[in-house]
């Protein structure tokens, strides 16, 4: 059993319809999980993880394989200290 995470970008409520239509076609998948707040798909199963990409990006969606850096810019986000981030003296925000 293997655990994928994804990064989706999401407009609206219609966004987690289309993604489990788009996942409901490959084989192996036992539950997918969508957090429209935080953009982030969970799908769990028997299938590879090229597979849920490739049927996601099929269906028009733009996606990418969730990583850490998602995770602390969320945190980030969430807490308000997104305006003090400095790398190489520029400041992004």
């Amino acid at each position: 059993m293997e655990t994928v995470e994804l990064k989706v970008e999401m407009v609206g409520m219609h966004c987690e319809r289309r993604i489990r239509k788009s996942l409901s076609k490959i084989k192996g998948i036992e539950k997918v999980d969508v957090d429209v707040s935080t953009q982030k798909v969970v799908v769990t199963g028997y299938v590879h993880r090229n597979r849920v990409l490739k049927a996601l990006r099929r269906s028009g969606l733009k996606a990418d394989f969730w990583c850490t850096q998602n995770e602390f810019l969320l945190n980030a986000y969430a807490s308000g200290s997104y305006g003090n981030f400095r790398m190489n003296h520029f400041s992004f925000f």
